[in-house]
């Protein structure tokens, strides 16, 4: 059971992804998607950098700790109590209430959108993986 929560929680946590989708104009069919993604990643980086938001990553950072160590204890006491599948979706349930706090702010969206339309891209908006 343990490595079935472990499996779970490692889902979650790295299935919270967001990013930008990009329409295939003719830059992006140039230059294809390992470089759009390479592009992508600096476009984030420079946000990270430009993009002041300390408290607000501070926090979700805190909602994503606690809701994973929610997931766990759900799970524990899931699996003590004979109710393990139980446990485990309600600590899952507060992981992704943490991960949708988590997002990315429409502030850094459009700076990644900017960056990304001065390199070539036409970004169409924002996909969310999870």
């Amino acid at each position: 059971m343990k490595k079935y929560l472990v499996l779970l929680i490692g889902m979650i946590l790295t299935g919270c992804a967001s990013g930008p989708v990009l329409y295939p104009n003719a830059h992006l069919k140039q230059v294809g998607q390992e470089q759009a993604q390479r592009d992508i990643d600096d476009c984030r980086r420079q946000a990270d950098a430009y993009v002041k938001s300390a408290a607000a990553k501070t926090m979700a950072k805190d909602t994503a700790l606690g809701g994973a160590g929610g997931a766990v204890v759900g799970g524990a006491m899931g699996a003590v109590t004979g109710s393990f599948g139980k446990g485990v979706g309600v600590g899952a349930g507060l992981v992704t209430g943490a991960i949708k706090a988590s997002r990315p702010s429409p502030i850094y969206k459009t700076f990644v959108n900017r960056c990304l339309t001065n390199k070539g891209y036409d970004p169409i908006g924002w996909q969310d993986w999870l």
